[in-house]
């Protein structure tokens, strides 16, 4: 009997499915874009059909390639939100991307009420689709209506079997539903209840929304699926990266670095204090759970990390090619002492300044492609150092070595510029996108296959390590001339520099 997994992996812009075995061997990939529609200014919006079809045909391609599976993991974009109809599967509105700015308003007004929510988290947005589609709120209490996030859609679509309808599995895992902002911590740090006050301040019935499980273990069945293979493993992204990297100890930490970039460190199974933001600037997140046991996190959050290598391409024309980069930084030894800050959708951690705007400082006569390109990947690469130096504030904890994937990370001059700037050794993840792997192992767990998570880690092997070549003197007086630039792009815009989520 075959020991691989089929992984359902939804991003931000494309759906890929293949197999994946207990050692992390990924086979069968297929892939699809995912269309994300903007129709005004901060909206971002997908298909809800679109999405379940190429879950499905994606996933069917895998099998008639790969044969019978063991079982079935799925990692998703997380705080998406969506609603439909329970009984027929059909969905009421677009799915309303976690980017969408649509309900700032809305948390604004909240914070005068005492209730803390962000706009790229998932309770303002399933209010602002049930205020579309059920405005009173009658068809949602009665149980008419489901809503949840992308792992709720993509497990309600592999469960639908003949009738399309879900099979009645409507369940969302532990590390999706830390993210919505409607979960409440109970009795022993537990967090695995809605939370009655927000879901009150927003008007969204419990009746609604999903049951709560654990990211792996036997959680339904793929019925829509050739031989209604089992469903082991639900999780979010950035959670899978981690465990895709091998990140499943304290103490471990990964970086990913695509559009933007997420840092998230193995915090182990002590509670997290409060659910708000450290003074640091990083969040605590659910890393996975397990047979009831949650294991937590810290993520620090980069707004824009490969963007500002497609602005160098698509709107500045000093590449043609976002791999272009690599050779030509590489041309030069320095920048000249030109300084970059990658705050072009505003800064997050640890300033949290949505005023901050890009800026390129030190600029003379003689700086020339070469030298922006370089300023460009050295300035995410000290911004992936004030990622890990927040996490490990507020972790309170010290991490050896940095493991990284995502598009950025097959580009050599800014992982040897991440090490220069973090002072660690970078390891790069041996797949350029860890999150299918992280998604097929954590199956692998629930379905036995492995142990442990602990087994995980044992097994992880890096494509390549880099260690940084700055002394230490030369790397914090870079630092220091890097974070003087950081300053100048703080408060840019003070009317939104004032805003706190």
């Amino acid at each position: 009997m075959t020991d691989a997994v089929l992984v359902v992996d939804v991003g931000s812009s494309s759906v890929r499915a293949g197999t994946v075995r207990p050692d992390g061997t990924v086979a069968h990939v297929v892939q699809s874009r995912l269309a994300v529609r903007s129709p005004g200014p901060g909206l971002a919006e997908m298909d809800p059909a679109e999405l379940a079809t190429s879950v499905l045909e994606l996933a069917r391609a895998v099998l008639d390639r790969a044969g019978p599976v063991a079982g079935v993991g799925v990692a998703t974009q997380r705080a998406t939100s969506l609603l439909w109809d329970r009984r027929t599967g059909e969905p009421l509105g677009p799915a309303i991307g976690w980017q969408d700015l649509r309900t700032v308003l809305t948390c604004l007004t909240l914070q005068g009420e005492g209730v803390r929510l962000a706009p790229n988290m998932s309770a303002t947005k399933i209010a602002a689709l049930l205020d579309l589609a059920d405005p009173d709120r009658t068809r949602a209490a009665a149980g008419e209506l489901c809503a949840g996030t992308v792992d709720s859609w993509v497990a309600w679509t592999l469960a639908g079997g003949p009738s399309g309808a879900g099979g009645g599995l409507h369940v969302t895992d532990a590390t999706n539903a830390a993210v919505t902002g409607m979960l409440a911590p109970g009795a022993a740090g537990r967090w695995d209840a809605w939370d009655d006050r927000v879901l009150g301040a927003l008007g969204i019935p419990a009746a609604a929304l999903p049951a709560v499980v654990d990211s792996c273990g036997l959680l339904g069945e793929a019925a829509a699926l050739p031989g209604s293979p089992p469903l082991y493993a639900l999780v979010g992204d950035q959670q899978a990266s981690l465990i895709g990297q091998g990140c499943t100890l304290p103490g471990t930490a990964k970086a990913t670095f695509g559009t933007g970039g997420m840092l998230d460190l193995c915090g182990g199974t002590a509670p997290a204090e409060g659910s708000g933001r450290g003074a640091a600037g990083t969040f605590p997140i659910v890393a996975w759970r397990r047979g009831g046991e949650l294991v937590w996190g810290r993520e620090a959050i980069m707004l824009t990390a490969g963007a500002c290598v497609d602005w160098l391409r698509d709107d500045l024309g000093l590449v043609t090619s976002a791999a272009e980069t690599e050779a030509l930084a590489s041309s030069c030894e320095s920048t000249g002492d030109v300084w970059f800050v990658p705050a072009l959708m505003g800064m997050g951690t640890p300033v949290w300044d949505f005023g901050a705007r890009g800026t390129l400082v030190g600029l003379t006569r003689g700086s020339g492609r070469a030298a922006i390109a370089r300023a460009v990947l050295e300035g995410i690469a000290h911004r992936g150092a004030d990622l890990l130096e927040a996490a490990e504030a507020d972790g309170a904890a010290r991490v050896e070595a940095l493991r990284v994937d995502g598009g950025m990370s097959a580009n050599a001059v800014f992982v040897q510029a991440l090490a220069d700037a973090c002072g660690r050794t970078v390891e790069v993840s041996g797949e350029l996108e860890a999150t299918a792997v992280g998604a097929g192992l954590l199956a692998a767990v629930g379905l036995g296959t492995l142990t442990s998570t602990e087994e995980i880690a044992a097994s992880y092997r890096p494509r390549c390590a880099v260690d940084p070549r700055v002394p230490e003197p030369d790397r914090l007086e870079r630092r220091a001339r890097w974070l003087d630039a950081r300053e100048r792009a703080t408060r840019t815009v003070p009317e939104l520099s004032g805003i706190e989520f």
